[in-house]
């Protein structure tokens, strides 16, 4: 059983709700804690970050990347857009402990070996592995060998990259995995979401699987946990008009708040498997279901036909799957129409 910081993951544990602040800090640290209070508040149960180092994955600076922000559109040099938000080892600590005074669990993605061990000095519960390093062999190996719980994104794998992945984070040792299924587009349009991959993940190598939501809205992540999923992340921002690459797709605080009590009612409606009656129904079993009664009045001593016999709210008396046995039976006493039949009206 995969546990983090007091929360379990499985059939009949709730959700866990991430939401995923990523780089829409924009460099800014009294941003950054402005956005895990109100991720706290909007009862998320966690905070996730990113503590890369720029040249880990860029070195072509001539590089760029084109986003909306602001409601217009932005180019830039990838290596500007990402130094910018840049996470120090201070940086990290500080938000940490307000993560910690907020009672929401801190997380990051970090891209090297060193990232790892910054993480592990602030005493964080889990790591995360981004989509764009799913490749990253080595470092999933130096993950698994931290025995921290690991969650992987699988966004733009082949069905074998993600074998890869799997397999190379249980040979060096790793225990407790999470993959995210999770479509790298941003936003994702619906046809692209493909949820029934969340099942199909978790048959395939017997882990827990949840979703990396980047969609417009609440629609997918509750959809993902009617299909098992255990885990929802999603890219949080307190104002979509902030500059930035993420924040035009990222959930707001209403939103957020929408998205949590959504998948805590889904939660409530999955239930359990078990076929029976519940609580609530037990009224209406009697209400609602069908008695045999007399289809119009009858005389004492008449021999019950099936043509005697009607089906008649409320379900007090014998069920319709009596009639067989009422066939036959002569009457002791004589009844009204719609009289509910019994065993006592027989001789």
């Amino acid at each position: 059983m995969t546990q983090i910081a007091g929360h379990r993951f499985g059939v009949g544990y709730p959700c866990f709700i991430v939401a995923e602040i990523g780089i829409n800090h924009n460099g800014d640290m009294e941003l950054a804690a402005r956005m895990i209070q109100a991720a706290a508040d909007c009862g998320a149960d966690s905070v996730k970050f990113q503590n890369y180092r720029t040249e880990d994955f860029i070195s072509d600076q001539s590089l760029m990347y084109s986003y909306i922000s602001e409601g217009r559109e932005v180019t830039e040099a990838q290596y500007d857009m990402f130094k910018r938000c840049e996470l120090t080892p201070e940086n990290l600590r500080v938000l940490k402990e307000h993560a910690d005074d907020c009672g929401v669990v801190f997380h990051s993605t970090p891209t090297s070996e060193q990232g790892i061990q910054d993480l592990m000095a602030i005493g964080v519960p889990l790591l995360k592995n981004g989509s764009d390093y799913l490749v990253h062999l080595p470092l999933i190996r130096a993950m698994a060998r931290t025995r921290l719980p690991t969650v992987v994104s699988t966004g733009m794998a082949t069905l074998s990259e993600v074998d890869a992945a799997v397999r190379a984070y249980r040979e060096a040792g790793g225990r407790d995995l999470i993959l995210l299924h999770c479509t790298s587009s941003y936003p994702t349009p619906p046809e692209d979401v493909n949820l029934r991959r969340i099942p199909a993940l978790a048959a395939v190598f017997g882990c827990p699987v949840g979703l990396s939501d980047h969609t417009w809205g609440t629609v997918a992540a509750t959809g993902a946990v009617a299909l098992g999923a255990c885990w929802i992340e999603k890219h949080f921002t307190i104002d979509r008009s902030l500059p930035g690459p993420d924040q035009r797709f990222s959930s707001d605080p209403g939103e957020f708040t929408a998205l949590v009590k959504a998948v805590r009612e889904m939660e409530k409606c999955l239930g359990n498997s078990t076929v029976h009656p519940t609580v609530s129904e037990a009224a209406g079993r009697l209400a609602f279901r069908l008695s045999c009664v007399a289809a119009r009045a009858l005389p004492d001593g008449h021999v019950l036909g099936s043509e005697d016999i009607a089906f008649r709210r409320p379900g007090t008396g014998l069920p319709p799957a009596a009639v067989h046995w009422l066939v036959g039976h002569r009457l002791r006493k004589p009844v009204d129409g719609g009289h509910v039949l019994s065993p006592e009206d027989f001789g």
